[in-house]
């Protein structure tokens, strides 16, 4: 993947077809600004779903480590989703 072009949203809409057809053929991702602000990225579908997939796995993984790392730790001290239940109907 190439490094990103910074272009602003008036530019950007002046040659889309442009900047679709340098992030699928170059890899070339472009970020678009408004008001100087950067606000979107604009990437190739592929790099997307690759993107995308990487997150996916990234959080499964991190929900996977939070599971492993609350059984080890026991059940000293936790309440029962009945009991918590229970506890917040109390409180109103």
């Amino acid at each position: 993947m190439s490094e990103p072009v910074t272009e602003s949203m008036a530019e950007v809409r002046k040659h889309l077809a442009d900047v679709i057809d340098r992030a699928r053929r170059d890899e070339t991702p472009t970020i678009i600004t408004r008001r100087g602000k950067s606000e979107a990225v604009l990437v190739d579908i592929d790099e997307y779903r690759r993107l995308r997939e990487a997150a996916e796995r990234y959080e499964e993984e991190w929900l996977n480590r939070l599971a492993d790392e609350a059984e080890a730790e026991g059940t000293d001290g936790s309440v029962s989703l009945e009991e918590m239940a229970a506890l917040l109907r109390s409180a109103n």
